[in-house]
């Protein structure tokens, strides 16, 4: 009886084993318990793999917004086939005349479009400097072609060329904007700031004296002899660091001494949005940066091969066309804003890229001529030198009074016919050989052809 006792007493303390049923139904729970995890981890996996599809969808869709609005965005956008047609024509060797036309062509969009960038850039770096960095990137074209033509010693397309861009923005540039904005606003009187246009024109003036001092000085001494020449580039290589101490003082009095000043040129409209984000046009601008520096040589290496072909002087093609397709963003985006009865745009535009071409881009050729050991002076020979100075006499006059009608823009845009058809007519050597003339010296007019 005592043994029965134990042993109930003992079995009711052990654990009871379960049954074959409770096992199934144990198992039965373990799987339902593993087959409800793996649909959550297949859920997240699905999402990421949603997520990455949609990530890679929305940069393509960036991509092509891009695309659409970079090159489809502009009415020369018919230009562009002549970008490709000119590298197939430099690397299959088509005639010269081929490359140079071609990639005239294809400049002409490029410089628009790198305006646009910049401007999409000043959206998110604010209006002064975005109009510094617009004047700066619309003369790209300008600065890329000098560089490019310095390395090849071609000193005559760099003086050339440079003048062209400072008559073109004061005449051509700024006149037709007057014409256009006088027309299209018969009966609202135009106005601008006359405080900017003022700076402006001090500059130009400051920039005319450092060109004329090394003519006036060769003229003065009576020729061309070797001392007479390296004095004249002392003075010049001298003028230039004295126009980019200038510049750097303008710099510093635009952004931030009277900011307000050229603050009052900029749009105030909320309508107007950035459509492309900042990356994108940074990235989008340097490759346009670098298909223009391709454009350029091609233009620098064959400027002569289609003067001699179309019997156009380089002296032409330097000063009027290598300017107007350089110009083309200024000249656009001059003539809409005057339009809009914007002058204070316009003027800003006009006068600050003339400005920026005579005051840095010319004395940093002179600069970067001389590291690289070219004898490169601001002696532009007397024609050049008179139409430069008749030119920023003039469009001091036009501005003087604050006022404008289409009268004044007539007037501009008929100086820079003038001057364009005395090049066009004008057939002499390079600046390098231009005969020699001093006051008191009979000038030698041997060399000038018919």
């Amino acid at each position: 009886m005592h043994m029965n006792t134990y042993s109930e007493a003992t079995t009711s303390q052990l654990p009871i084993p379960p049954t074959m049923d409770e096992d199934l139904e144990n198992n039965t729970e373990v799987c339902d318990g593993n087959n409800a995890m793996t649909p959550m981890v297949r859920k997240k996996s699905e999402l990421v793999v949603v997520a990455n599809n949609n990530s890679r969808l929305q940069m393509l869709r960036n991509f092509m917004t891009n695309l659409q609005e970079v090159f489809f965005g502009t009415k020369l956008v018919v230009l562009f086939p002549a970008v490709p047609l000119a590298v197939v024509a430099n690397f299959y060797s088509f005639g010269r005349p081929w490359i140079f036309a071609f990639s005239l062509l294809g400049l002409a969009p490029l410089a628009e479009r790198v305006s646009f960038l910049t401007e999409q850039i000043a959206y998110f770096t604010g209006p002064t400097v975005g109009g510094l960095l617009n004047a700066t990137c619309g003369n790209a074209t300008e600065m890329i072609i000098a560089l490019l033509a310095l390395h090849q010693n071609k000193v005559h397309v760099v003086k050339l060329s440079l003048l062209g861009s400072i008559l073109s923005n004061l005449l051509l540039v700024l006149g037709s904007s007057l014409l256009c904005g006088g027309l299209a606003n018969l009966k609202r009187e135009q106005r601008y700031d006359r405080k900017q246009a003022d700076v402006n024109s001090l500059l130009l003036l400051l920039g005319l004296l450092c060109h004329l001092l090394p003519l006036l000085f060769k003229y003065a001494l009576g020729g061309g002899d070797h001392s007479i020449a390296t004095s004249t580039l002392q003075l010049s290589r001298a003028s230039s660091v004295v126009m980019l101490l200038a510049y750097a003082a303008y710099i510093f009095f635009q952004l931030k001494t009277h900011r307000k000043l050229f603050d009052a040129q900029e749009v105030d409209d909320d309508e107007e949005k950035a459509v492309i984000g900042f990356w994108s046009a940074f990235t989008w601008l340097v490759g346009m940066t670098l298909v223009i520096s391709l454009l350029s040589e091609y233009v620098v290496g064959t400027i002569e091969a289609a003067s001699d072909s179309w019997g156009i002087s380089v002296s032409f093609i330097s000063i009027i066309l290598l300017p107007i397709v350089g110009n083309a963003a200024e000249h656009a985006g001059s003539i809409i804003f005057a339009y809009k009865n914007k002058l204070d745009i316009s003027l800003g535009v006009a006068m600050g890229s003339a400005t920026q071409i005579s005051m840095f881009v010319v004395p940093l050729s002179v600069v970067v001529a001389w590291i690289m050991g070219i004898r490169m002076d601001l002696d532009f020979s007397l024609l050049e030198t008179g139409c430069l100075a008749f030119t920023i006499i003039i469009t001091a006059f036009t501005l003087q009074d604050g006022t404008s009608h289409y009268m004044k823009g007539v007037i501009l845009t008929l100086c820079y016919i003038v001057i364009g058809a005395c090049f066009f007519v004008l057939k002499t050597p390079l600046i390098g050989q231009s005969p020699k003339a001093s006051f008191g010296v009979k000038p030698s007019f041997e060399a000038i052809t018919t």
